[in-house]
């Protein structure tokens, strides 16, 4: 039986204390991005192409349209915004700097609120990183951000024969210092940008090149409280090489990388709202 003041499980309610917390975090951010030159835009809650954007499509709600084509809530928002500025908007507009504030809804009735920013043919991460740096020094919260590559595990897993990319979404430690090299035991360990010049140095030539980028990104980076973890693998489809998480404790309050999109490379990220407002409530 279902009580008449339940709500389903995955769902939020917000109210009171808690409502104007998560206000303020969109306040706060919508004036950061506004400041930046960023504009909002509001997607359909419904989408026709959420399969392009999330690696497990059990993860989807799916409903049909009238015509009986399958279609789905929206369960990310980085793919359909870039899709409906560059085929529905795109002679109306050539504003390449947007910000969303709305939420995901996965399987079966998960949502999730996220203020979302996309720059759109940027191949600087930096940019918004920084950004989302600007954000959270705004809210008083010091989280910390790790930086990663997601090139790194792909190319471990072409270099060894005995390494999948399984081994890197459980973190396999023990399988990585199995195998005996030095230069993979210095990356495994690798955490600290003051650390990486040695790793480097003895890396391969394929493997410098992703580390460089790492480290470049770390020293544009304007802020002291962030680590390295080149070994961290992604679950999102279109991150295609660097990418970075804000994270405290168990709780991850941000997500944004470099990706691809009908041949358009852009940068981005997400706050997760909800993460965020359950800390500064307590």
């Amino acid at each position: 039986m279902i009580l008449e003041h339940e709500i389903p499980n995955g769902t939020k309610l917000y109210f009171g204390k808690s409502a104007k917390v998560k206000r303020n975090i969109e306040t706060v951010a919508s004036n950061i991005l506004y400041a930046n030159g960023f504009e909002e835009i509001v997607t359909p809650v419904f989408s026709y192409h959420q399969h392009l954007s999330i690696a497990d499509e059990k993860e989807l709600v799916r409903v049909n349209d009238s015509k009986n084509n399958s279609l789905s809530l929206r369960a990310d928002s980085t793919i359909d915004v870039v899709r409906i500025i560059q085929k529905r908007l795109g002679s109306n507009t050539e504003h390449k700097k947007w910000f969303y504030i709305q939420p995901i809804f996965t399987y079966p009735t998960t949502e999730q609120y996220q203020v979302g920013v996309e720059f759109m043919g940027e191949k600087k991460l930096s940019s918004v990183m920084n950004l989302a740096v600007d954000i959270f020094d705004k809210l008083e919260v010091k989280p910390l951000i790790q930086i990663s590559n997601i090139k790194i595990p792909e190319l471990l897993v072409e270099m060894f024969d005995e390494l999948t990319l399984d081994d890197f979404r459980h973190i396999n430690i023990e399988k990585f210092l199995n195998l005996g090299v030095e230069w993979l035991e210095k990356l495994v360990y690798l955490q600290y940008l003051d650390q990486i010049d040695e790793v480097i140095e003895i890396a391969p030539e394929s493997m410098k090149t992703e580390l460089i980028k790492m480290k470049e990104l770390g020293a544009e980076l304007s802020y002291d409280k962030s680590v390295l973890a080149p070994i961290y693998y992604a679950k999102m489809l279109y991150y295609d090489e660097l990418f970075f998480r804000v994270i405290d404790k168990n709780e991850v309050y941000a997500r944004g990388g470099r990706y691809n999109s009908s041949e358009l490379t852009s940068v981005g990220f997400a706050i997760y709202t909800d993460a965020l407002c359950d800390n500064l409530t307590k």
